[in-house]
């Protein structure tokens, strides 16, 4: 009988997963996110002050090919808390939203940031016509 074969990649995702109690699969790194989404998917899990793990799967093709194999989730960022996949970027922005990710981490609802006021806003730009 013959055993099926070892595959490094996947095992050590998945001990990652089990290993850190949150963690990010994403393009770039927290500090230097390579796509938008990554990037709000980083800043929402930073705002709520939470510690988590994070790992770039650009550097190694094979990495985003068997993360997606295992969590049956397509797109990348994929967020695991406790083991259990949550979603991409539009579910944890969705979460962040409502305060179901401070909820699903424990921990207090981050403050809402304040916008700067409008009439602190640049004037629009304006474009004179001396064309004719």
């Amino acid at each position: 009988m013959s055993q099926a074969p070892e595959n490094p990649i996947r095992e050590a995702i998945a001990a990652a997963i089990a290993e850190n109690e949150v963690i990010l699969f994403m393009k770039g790194t927290p500090d230097a996110p390579a796509c938008g989404f990554s990037a709000r998917s980083a800043a929402a899990l930073e705002a709520t002050g939470t510690p988590f793990a994070a790992v770039d799967v650009l550097p190694d093709p094979r990495i985003r090919q068997e993360l997606s194999a295992l969590s049956d989730w397509p797109t990348i960022p994929q967020l695991f808390i406790r083991g259990d996949l949550v979603g991409g970027a539009d579910i944890i922005a969705e979460m962040m939203a409502s305060g179901e990710l401070a909820d699903q981490l424990g921990v207090p609802q981050p403050q809402a940031t304040v916008e700067a006021p409008v009439e602190d806003a640049p004037a629009p730009l304006t474009i004179e016509n001396r064309l004719s």
